[in-house]
C-alpha cells in the first residue's frame, strides 16, 4: 500500500467524453485542462453534493490509511459547457452541475476486481472491511465490488454511498455509535480474518489531526444545505461523527466479526 498526503488539485473540465451509465448518478469520463481524463461525479446528479462529500472523505481516509485510490480533484464545470451537448438528459445534468464538482483520475484499462479470479489477501480484505465499517459504505458487495485491478494492484473507487447519516442528519451522534449491519453483505468479509489486528493499527493511524485535515478538504460551498446553512457547523459534524465512530470502533468491529462467523 502507498501513502500520498498531497493537497487536492483543482482542474477545469474542457471536454465531455462519454457517460458511464452506472446507477442513477450518471458519472462521465471527461478531459480536463491538464490533459488527463477523469471520472467526473456531478453535483447535479441524484444524490447531489452529499455524494461528492462522501466520495471525498471516503477516498481521502482510504488514501491516508495506505490504500490505492485514484487521485481526487476538484473539477470546475463552466456554465457554457453543456450547451452543445445533444443528449437532453446529459445537458440538464451539466446545467445543474455548474461550478465545483469532483473528479477521480481515470484508470485506463482497469478491470473490475473479481474475488473468484483474484484471491483476496486476508490482511488487505480485513483492512478494506474495517474501512467500510468506519465510513458506513454500503456499496462494496458481490453485485458491485467498487474495486479495480490496475497494473496488477487493487484500487478502491466509488465511496459516494458512504456516510449515509448525512441524508437525514437526524441523531448523527447516535448513528456514529451504531454497528454497521450491512457488513454482512461485504464482498470481502469471508476473507477478513485479521480484523482485530487491523483495528488496533488503524485506530493509531487515524489521529484527530488527520481527521480534521481530511474534513477540511470539503469546500465550504458544498456544506451549505437547505435546512442547515452554516458550513462550518456542518463541517464540525463530519469531524465529530468520525471521531466518535473511531472512539466506538469496538461496536462495528464486533458486528463485522459476528457477521463473518455466520457465513464461514
Amino acid at each position: 500500500m502507498v501513502n500520498n498526503n498531497a493537497l487536492i488539485r483543482t482542474v477545469d473540465v474542457t471536454r465531455y467524453v462519454t457517460p458511464l451509465r452506472e446507477g442513477g448518478s450518471l458519472p462521465a469520463i471527461v478531459e480536463a485542462d491538464d490533459g488527463f481524463l477523469y471520472v467526473l461525479k456531478f453535483r447535479g446528479a441524484g444524490q447531489g453534493i452529499k455524494a461528492l462529500i462522501a466520495e471525498l472523505l471516503g477516498g481521502e481516509i482510504a488514501r491516508i490509511l495506505g490504500f490505492r485510490v485514484p487521485e481526487i480533484v476538484y473539477a470546475n464545470v463552466d456554465p457554457a459547457f453543456g450547451r452543445t451537448e445533444p443528449d437532453e438528459e446529459i445537458q440538464d445534468l451539466l446545467k445543474f452541475s455548474e461550478g465545483l464538482n469532483l473528479g477521480l483520475h481515470y484508470l485506463s484499462g482497469a478491470i473490475t476486481f473479481d474475488p473468484g479470479v483474484n484471491k483476496p489477501d486476508p490482511l488487505l480484505a480485513s483492512q478494506i472491511v474495517w474501512l467500510d465499517c468506519l465510513i458506513t459504505n454500503v456499496d462494496r458487495t458481490v453485485r458491485n465490488t467498487n474495486m479495480l485491478m490496475w497494473k496488477k494492484e487493487l484500487w478502491l473507487i466509488d465511496h459516494g454511498a458512504s456516510f449515509y447519516f448525512h441524508h437525514s442528519w437526524d441523531n448523527w451522534k447516535q448513528q456514529s455509535e451504531r454497528p454497521f449491519v450491512q457488513v454482512k453483505d461485504h464482498v470481502l468479509l469471508p476473507w477478513a480474518s485479521a480484523l482485530e489486528e487491523v483495528n488496533a493499527i488503524f485506530l493509531e493511524q487515524l489521529t484527530p489531526e488527520k481527521i480534521k485535515t481530511i474534513v477540511s478538504f470539503i469546500p465550504a460551498e458544498w456544506l451549505v444545505f437547505e435546512t442547515l446553512p452554516d458550513p462550518e457547523a456542518n463541517r464540525k459534524v463530519y469531524e465529530e461523527f468520525l471521531m466518535n465512530r473511531l472512539a466506538h470502533a469496538a461496536i462495528f468491529l464486533n458486528e463485522a466479526q459476528h457477521a463473518r462467523k455466520a457465513i464461514i
